[in-house]
């Protein structure tokens, strides 16, 4: 199993720190000046915020299982070898499982951007 970069991982971790805010900033003002009734454009928005949220997290915990599975297989083959067991990387299943929300976090903020609250 490849090793990550962990400067990599870091610049992913502080990239999503940075996004998130700015990503729950717009809708929330967006949702606050729809008021009781949005129109068809926030519905829609408010709609995919949900989906999203759904579809990045499971990706990120079936990559993360993925990886964990690996890793134990990989052990496990060593062992049947007389190997000595490696332990398991975590940094690794971090970014993996961190993959999936980093990408669509960011991509949110990069189209956020751009759009008018009203």
């Amino acid at each position: 199993m490849k090793r990550p970069n962990t400067h990599r991982l870091s610049r992913q971790a502080t990239e999503l720190a940075v996004a998130v805010p700015q990503v729950v900033a717009h809708r929330l003002t967006r949702l606050a000046l729809a008021g009781p009734w949005p129109d068809a454009r926030d519905r829609r928005e408010f709609h995919v915020m949900g989906q999203e949220k759904v579809h990045a997290f499971w990706q990120s915990w079936f990559a993360m299982g993925w990886a964990v599975m690996q890793a134990m297989q990989q052990a496990w083959m060593a062992s049947l070898k007389g190997a000595q067991v490696p332990f398991v990387d975590m940094s690794h299943v971090l970014a993996r499982g961190m993959a999936p929300v980093h990408r669509k976090a960011t991509a949110n903020a990069r189209r956020l951007r751009g759009v008018p609250l009203r």
